[in-house]
């Protein structure tokens, strides 16, 4: 079960149940069945403020991911169902939706896809890390226009 929590007021609740379905179906299709992760849509402010203070970046940013694990600890920390938390910003992803060719509702999708990814342990410090990245934002867009199950 992928949770949508909308702290902003902004993000209708049809459209975080949906997100949710599509965003479980991706984590099936990636092999992580019966995961759980929490979305959540902030501000630019609150958005800011997690960044400032979890990397020392000042101003928004699209999406943060914070994993319950890290790749490295998989010798002696138990796995749970429960990946983590992605948190979205609303603000950014409206402003970055046109450069991109999409809705703000698809922009969010695509963000909030994209912080699952990092939630399954990846990363893209090269061109060729962005691959599972390029994928996965790509299949939630079609997931939501098929209607996901």
């Amino acid at each position: 079960m992928i949770e949508t929590i909308d702290e902003t007021g902004r993000v209708p609740k049809a459209e975080r149940a949906l997100l949710g379905r599509a965003l479980a179906h991706l984590a099936q299709e990636l092999g992580a069945a019966g995961a759980e992760a929490t979305v959540v849509f902030l501000s630019d402010a609150a958005i800011a403020e997690r960044n400032l203070r979890d990397r020392g970046v000042e101003g928004t940013t699209d999406v943060l991911s914070y994993p319950t694990w890290e790749p490295e600890d998989a010798a002696g920390v138990p796995r749970i169902p429960h990946l983590g938390d992605v948190l979205v910003g609303v603000d950014v992803a409206a402003r970055q939706a046109s450069r991109h060719g999409h809705d703000a509702a698809t922009e969010r999708a695509v963000l909030a896809a994209h912080g699952l990814v990092h939630l399954l342990g990846h990363d893209h410090p090269d061109e060729a890390g962005w691959a599972p990245f390029h994928a996965a934002q790509r299949r939630i867009v079609a997931l939501l226009e098929e209607g996901t199950p």
